[in-house]
């Protein structure tokens, strides 16, 4: 990836020509630039192609955006190398996008579907943890595909490779966190969840679940193709201090000014990757105690969305987001943005879940309205099974696809079983079903 460029200096721009700066900015066109720059908030490299009114040039727009939002931002506790706080602020775009978020509450996003609303939401969040899972560790490298990574999640299968067992790591980090929503963030938590999420794929194993702490730790610069440093984490001998801030920060320690969860979230997902506590499995560590932040505050919403699948979509743009907000005099607006985008994204993949839901619902209602005694559940493999022949079912996977018991897994499919509707034989000790011969007869209605 290639470094972005440093943005103007300020102070030089305004000691060049004061003169042709105050008389540009009374111009109504130059109001009208500064508003649209405010709003999208570009970074350099792409501000200084924009198109600019006559007198004005890119760095003299630069510095007018400059001194429009310095009084605006709000610093943190996060400091980079050389002790200079990061800093953000949310143009008005963010604060829709952060509107959007909070009205769209998950117990009104899946109460009208047609279905039982409990049944749909476990249905539901258990694609997402799938989902999270795989997205995540595809932006991290993992080489394979959704459909057998959901595969292997949905029926138990053991990984076969480094790239499955990250997947299986990070499913099995989402189901955790939403146990310890309602815990504060430790030491001994954050080492959990990356000792999960690496088990079984570091080189050195002692590694997982402890920070960088030797000489030989802190040479872990973030280079590009061409081996230029990126990003140059702080040393190892500085975490100690350095985390105990994040910990406090994560607590909500010192609670003012108040911080948007959302918000807030986001920036612990950045202050975990700019400081790259561990040797390896940093971002997918990030993206973990960004959905904790969310659940602890009482974000369910967060438990249908897969944040990663979007931004595996824009991995490029997610990259220049982190690399904007160091090299632009420590603005993390350009992370907040970026990722506050890839949240409405993911919301509009629920709302499209959810008009698939309704449509099937009304499918199930005609197709199966000569089957009495069928839950949502049974109904949902039903239609599944006449969409995808000789497809097999097994009841671990039952199980894991609807987060229901083992006993209420098996008890749905024998019970289609003893209406004639599947048949099963068994494979050592597991019992596979699959749709009978005679089912179609069974479930088209009468005439």
């Amino acid at each position: 990836m290639k470094i972005p460029q440093e943005p103007p200096n300020l102070s030089e721009v305004l000691k060049k020509n004061p003169e042709a700066l105050m008389k540009a900015i009374e111009l109504p066109a130059t109001q009208a630039l500064l508003n649209k720059i405010l709003k999208h908030y570009p970074y350099w490299d792409k501000l200084k192609y924009w198109p600019m009114p006559e007198g004005v040039t890119p760095e003299m727009a630069w510095a007018f955006r400059e001194i429009a939002a310095i009084g605006k931002r709000n610093s943190i506790s996060l400091l980079d190398i050389s002790g200079k706080p990061f800093s953000y602020w949310l143009p008005d775009s963010a604060q829709e996008l952060l509107y959007q978020i909070d009205r769209n509450a998950p117990g009104q996003l899946l109460v009208d579907d047609g279905s039982p609303s409990t049944q749909a939401r476990d249905r539901y969040i258990a694609s997402s943890l799938m989902e999270e899972a795989i997205a995540s560790s595809q932006i991290e490298g993992a080489a394979t595909t959704r459909r057998v990574a959901k595969e292997m999640l949905r029926t138990g299968r053991s990984p076969e490779d480094k790239s499955e067992r990250m997947i299986l790591n990070n499913y099995r980090a989402m189901e955790r966190l939403r146990m310890l929503k309602d815990s504060p963030m430790t030491l001994d938590i954050l080492h959990e969840l990356h000792a999960i999420l690496t088990e079984g794929t570091l080189d050195d194993p002692s590694e997982s679940g402890r920070f960088r702490k030797s000489p030989e730790d802190d040479d872990i610069n973030v280079y590009d193709a061409d081996q230029n440093i990126l990003h140059r984490p702080p040393k190892g001998k500085e975490l100690p201090e350095r985390m105990e801030k994040f910990l406090a920060f994560a607590n909500d320690v010192d609670a003012s000014p108040f911080i948007h969860p959302v918000i807030k979230a986001i920036l612990l997902h950045f202050w975990i990757g700019y400081d790259h506590p561990y040797i390896d499995g940093n971002g997918r560590t990030a993206r973990a105690v960004f959905y904790w932040y969310l659940l602890r505050k009482g974000y369910w919403l967060f438990e249908f969305i897969s944040l990663s699948r979007m931004v595996l979509r824009a991995a490029g743009q997610y990259k220049r987001a982190y690399l904007y907000s160091e090299r632009g005099n420590n603005d993390v607006t350009y992370f907040i943005m970026f990722n506050l985008q890839a949240i409405d994204l993911a919301l509009q993949e629920v709302r499209k879940y959810i008009a698939n839901k309704q449509s099937e619902i009304r499918q199930s209602a005609v197709l199966l309205r000569n089957v009495k005694g069928l839950n949502s559940r049974q109904k949902e493999l039903l239609l599944d099974a006449l969409k995808k022949a000789n497809r097999i079912y097994t009841i671990y996977a039952h199980q894991r696809t609807h987060q229901v018991s083992y006993q209420t897994a098996r008890n749905d499919l024998f019970g289609l079983v003893e209406k004639k509707l599947l048949t099963y034989t068994r494979s050592g000790r597991t019992f596979e079903f699959l749709a009978s011969t005679d089912m179609m007869d069974l479930i088209r209605p009468n005439k």
